[in-house]
């Protein structure tokens, strides 16, 4: 018995789904797991296992126990995979026949939610991988094939974008057959834990997915969202897909799944996989590339010090101007930022709407911002970054509690918390932050959604 037949017993599913329910430590984990007969190799693999379990019930809601079943995965799969609010929603891209190739199918987590009228094969370099994708599907109720080979391989032996398919074997035997379309989750892992510094150093590379995209109809990629969008090529449909708080994926869509092409779009997406807000534009390349003076400032940071360092959040250089603190201070969602899109959802409700910092996604304005593109806040004061000033100004408004926001200023902000020492019955946000590249502390209080502009 393999670990992953293991894991998918009977026996071993109901005793996790009883140390759950029991709420066991893990030495009564321990001592119940050796009292049944299990070896230290398979105690240390089901109780590694059994701490994943809340991990992909919460990633994956009420689906990640269908029939009584748990899903299979190890750690890194589950952290690659993608979650149940953005797989509902990608599975209105695409069409309701046909077929698709999973590549480097993982867990399975982009064919969770493939309509049910596609015939779906899981294609990786991993068997445990594989062995992972087809109990998975099986749990959602979907019969899959599998494919055990290099997703390089498989693609340039499909000829479904030149209208045809070719058949052949797989390493492990398996039939293989032309598929119409594909979806890839490149791996960007080097060790496990570990994130990748180069977020271009995937496997396989963009370049790579690009000659996969000519052997099918259409199809998507999922690239980390800080991924340089000047290196995606023309004729393709490029979206940004989060929540209100964050942005979990860059998704490229190539070919007949491109219903925009040379478009950028913004997408927050709601926890049952609605659209909550969605923002688009004509792709403009100038606007993916530095100028060369900013270029240079930011090649010379290590060197420079106060003002003269440029701190830049966006991915792409702004076109809203430079100005003086206003009445209002917003917070981009990370969509917005991400997709560059922040600077006309400002300037379509407040025409003067301007950075208080080059290079930073804060925008003030003389009126709030709406939700959800923003999170607005009142500026009640500002002063210097300097201990005594903030804790004066903190003093004046009463604030005994403070949430404190960074943005181009790097200090531990915890420490300064209890360095602060805040008195009051008052909340507050605080920002430290650069206002003309000078360090300044804002302190404001979010504007409720009752009035905020629609």
């Amino acid at each position: 018995m393999n670990y992953w037949d293991l894991l998918a017993s009977d026996a071993v599913q109901g005793f996790i789904e009883e140390a759950l329910s029991r709420k066991w430590d893990a030495l009564q984990v321990s001592t119940a797991l050796h009292k049944a007969g299990y070896s230290n190799e398979e105690r240390a693999t089901i109780m590694d296992y059994k701490a994943l379990v809340p991990k992909f019930r919460e990633k994956f809601f009420e689906e990640a126990s269908r029939k009584g079943k748990f899903l299979l995965c190890d750690k890194l799969a589950l952290e690659q995979s993608t979650a149940q609010d953005i797989g509902r929603w990608k599975a209105g891209i695409w069409p309701h026949e046909g077929s698709v190739n999973d590549l480097c199918c993982g867990m399975g987590g982009d064919s969770f939610f493939l309509p049910a009228g596609l015939k779906i094969t899981g294609v990786d370099l991993d068997e445990n991988r594989l062995a992972m994708y087809r109990h998975n599907m099986a749990v959602f109720g979907k019969d899959v094939g599998t494919i055990y080979a290099d997703v390089r391989e498989v693609a340039s032996s499909n000829c479904a974008g030149n209208g045809a398919a070719e058949e052949g074997t797989g390493k492990d035997g398996a039939e293989k057959e032309g598929a119409d379309y594909f979806t890839i989750d490149p791996a960007r892992r080097a060790l496990e834990g570990e994130n990748q510094r180069d977020l271009r150093n995937l496997t396989p590379s963009l370049e790579e997915v690009v000659e996969i995209s000519w052997h099918y109809k259409g199809g998507m990629a999922k690239l980390p969202p800080g991924y340089p969008p000047a290196e995606i090529p023309d004729g393709t449909e490029i979206l940004y897909l989060g929540g209100h708080s964050d942005c979990r994926e860059c998704l490229v869509l190539f070919g007949e799944l491109a219903k925009h092409p040379d478009t950028v779009r913004a997408v927050i997406v709601g926890k049952t996989g609605e659209t909550l807000a969605e923002w688009s534009r004509k792709r403009d390349r100038s606007l993916e590339t530095l100028d060369d003076d900013l270029q240079e400032k930011l090649d010379r940071n290590d060197s420079l010090e106060g003002k003269d360092r440029t701190y830049r959040t966006a991915t792409s250089r702004s076109d809203l101007p430079l100005g003086e603190i206003s009445k209002y201070l917003a917070e981009p969602a990370p969509v917005l930022i991400r997709s560059h899109l922040f600077n006309a959802a400002a300037i379509a409700h407040a025409p003067e709407a301007h950075l208080i910092s080059e290079g930073i996604a804060y925008v003030t304005s003389e009126i709030p911002l709406p939700a959800p593109a923003f999170a607005s806040y009142e500026i009640l004061a500002h002063t210097e970054i300097a201990t005594g000033a903030v804790r004066a100004m903190l003093k004046d408004h009463g604030i005994g509690k403070i949430t404190l926001k960074l943005r181009g200023v790097k200090l531990d902000p915890d420490a300064e918390t209890k360095r602060l020492k805040p008195k009051g019955k008052n909340e507050a946000i605080l920002f430290y932050t650069r206002a003309q590249g000078e360090k300044i502390a804002i302190l404001t209080k979010r504007v409720p959604s009752s009035k905020l502009p629609i």
